[in-house]
């Protein structure tokens, strides 16, 4: 079939007997043209869950996995580009993670290019996941093995179920030798996980830009509209003589205090939960969460010494409403942790140390509920799915403020459903990877269709 317009495509149901316009019209459509890729859409989510693209910080294994993706668009006739990211260590853009090695890590994106008579769209995720864990899982964390619906493994839901959604958009399109007024940039970037954003600022620094954006990490099929910031630090107490273990000394050691510190942070926890939160945050019961990642103080492997721990450690993770001043919000904070080691008689003497694990934070961000892109992708994921769609915030922050707040491209959240992320027994659904497919390809011929 020859290339053509989204109008002039005369694939089995005739697309130029529908308004671009129409998202009924674009859902039967988008429906039909996915038919004939779905087994291999699974196909490619199954391929990429057992291929191990874990980012640690500074390093990452990406690329493993962009080679997967780029044989998937080869075989459905799409020109992809895989780049090296590594420029961007030489960027003065204040958003480099400086501490991360990106020389020989690479993104893909594939360009459907349009006919000029249209609105352009970029569908993007990432490629990175986190570690295993700790934990035991019910299947092999990089099995990729299905049962009861389900897909599971590492990184399934965050977030290779979308990327297999949103690149079966690009090869439904290219199978049916479909072309679309505006431009389609399909995206896999590095660099996302643990405060990363990397992938996403190389790309969009290269000029890979659209008139509108959609991240498809995981919502249960909800739009989400905004997301949060975030902020980590560390808080390290050191105390006592490691030659005094055995002794007739006092053993002096951080851990029975470190309790009254985590006491000072669920106090915070406490305050931020009353925020009076606005927008898309409205209804959370819990608009600014505080959280401990993690607590740190000698070792349970069989082979550490049994010895009281001098040193102690918390991780803190703030997060924060799109529009809060989080610089401000972190002075007041650290304000409150030294009259609050001041007044403690252990920290008074041996005060924490804090340190920045992400500097600068990650930045919230939000779109308004009556934003055209809102509209679209809603009207379009209701007609696909038959039935409300939920118009929400996400509960977590991503790189949505990049593409947003530092490149002005209208950006919204939309992926498939599972759980587990960042933890053990991680899955997707299958089936509602392909309903992400069919809302994107829907989404993508009302919003670039010719005008």
């Amino acid at each position: 079939m020859s290339k053509s317009s989204y109008k002039q495509s005369k694939s089995s149901r005739a697309i130029d007997q529908l308004s671009p316009r129409d998202p009924s019209g674009a859902a039967v459509d988008a429906r039909r043209l996915l038919k004939p890729i779905r087994q291999d859409v699974i196909d490619l989510l199954g391929q990429l869950v057992r291929t191990d693209t874990i980012a640690v910080p500074p390093e990452g294994n990406e690329t493993a996995g962009q080679k997967v993706l780029a044989r998937f668009c080869k075989a459905v006739g799409l020109d992809v580009e895989m780049y090296d990211v590594g420029f961007i260590k030489r960027s003065r853009h204040r958003l480099v993670r400086r501490g991360r090695n990106y020389a020989g890590r690479c993104n893909l994106i594939s360009r459907i290019s349009g006919t000029g008579q249209g609105k352009s769209l970029l569908l993007t995720g990432h490629m990175d996941t986190v570690g295993i864990g700790q934990g035991k899982w019910r299947h092999e964390p990089l099995s990729g093995e299905v049962a009861g619906g389900k897909l599971y493994g590492r990184g399934s839901v965050d977030m290779k179920g979308g990327l297999a959604a949103h690149f079966a958009v690009a090869a439904a399109l290219s199978k049916a030798g479909i072309r679309l007024g505006g431009d389609l940039l399909c995206e896999s970037v590095i660099d996302e996980e643990s405060a990363g954003g990397g992938g996403t600022l190389a790309g969009r620094a290269r000029g890979d830009n659209a008139d509108a954006c959609v991240i498809t990490e995981g919502t249960d099929l909800a739009v989400f509209r905004a997301s949060r910031g975030g902020y980590f630090f560390d808080l390290t107490a050191q105390a006592g003589d490691p030659s005094a273990y055995f002794s007739t000394s006092k053993v002096t050691s951080p851990t029975a205090a470190m309790g009254r510190l985590i006491g000072w942070v669920d106090q915070w926890a406490g305050m931020r939960r009353t925020l009076a939160a606005k927008g898309a945050y409205k209804a959370f019961p819990n608009p600014t969460p505080v959280q401990i990642l993690a607590i740190e103080a000698g070792s349970l492997a069989p082979d550490a010494p049994w010895a009281t721990p001098l040193t102690a450690r918390l991780r803190v993770f703030f997060q924060f409403l799109p529009h809060e001043n989080i610089s401000a919000i972190i002075s007041k904070v650290k304000r409150s942790l030294a009259s609050f080691c001041k007044s403690d008689p252990f920290f008074r003497r041996y005060p924490p140390s804090w340190r920045d694990v992400v500097d600068p934070p990650l930045l919230g961000h939000e779109l308004p509920a009556r934003h055209e892109w809102t509209k679209c992708l809603t009207r379009c994921a209701e007609a696909v799915l038959r039935r409300p769609v939920t118009v929400t915030a996400a509960p977590y922050p991503c790189d949505a403020f990049i593409c947003q707040r530092e490149f002005n491209i209208p950006t919204l959240i939309f992926g498939p459903c599972g759980a587990g992320a960042h933890n053990v027994n991680e899955y997707v659904t299958t089936r509602s990877v392909l309903q992400t497919a069919e809302v994107l390809l829907a989404t993508a011929l009302h919003w670039c269709g010719s005008q």
